[in-house]
């Protein structure tokens, strides 16, 4: 989370963090291991093959290769795509950091939160993920999708904005008890 530490102003702390979930990943693994798989499978061929002078061993070899290496990129790709998104609720705001290269960013005060909208489908539900969408003031609203543990989000967001709501700062209209003078 070095994007979130790196953009806290002082006196703000990170109170949750989360990422993506493991399941952004699953396309990437799957093509990886049938990469790798495919690579393999050209290997075994190679070694159970009788070697006659003239065969083509090396297009064989180098095509083992370039399936290893492919595996291996499809594979390393998930993992970039899921730790290059960063999402933290700190105690003024809410951050979210994704992509590595091109990069984006939502920073959306506490107070400027209206609505904080979660789906999951049956599966996040069963595995641990889902998608969020915030809405702030003038209806601009976020979504983000598959994040691990939504409802878990939610909560440490709806948490702040009490704390938020109930401190002397808030920006709320406080009542201050007068004495009557009639």
């Amino acid at each position: 989370m070095r994007y979130i530490q790196a953009s806290l102003v002082p006196g703000e702390t990170v109170v949750y963090q989360t990422r993506l979930h493991w399941i952004v990943m699953l396309r990437h693994i799957l093509l990886g291991l049938l990469l790798l798989a495919g690579s393999g499978a050209l290997v075994a061929y190679l070694l159970h093959q009788p070697r006659p002078g003239n065969t083509n061993g090396h297009v064989i070899e180098g095509g083992a290769a370039a399936l290893l290496v492919c595996g291996i990129v499809a594979i390393l790709a998930g993992l970039v795509r899921r730790n290059a998104t960063e999402m933290a609720v700190t105690t003024r705001r809410v951050v979210i950091k994704q992509g590595l290269m091109n990069r984006k960013t939502v920073e959306l005060l506490l107070n400027k939160i209206e609505t904080i909208e979660v789906s999951e489908p049956m599966a996040g539900r069963m595995f641990g993920y889902g998608s969020i969408t915030m809405v702030g003031t003038g209806g601009t609203s976020e979504p983000f999708h598959k994040i691990s543990h939504p409802l878990q989000f939610r909560s440490e967001v709806q948490q702040q904005l009490e704390k938020l709501s109930a401190g002397p700062l808030s920006g709320g209209v406080q009542v201050v008890p007068t004495e009557d003078r009639r």
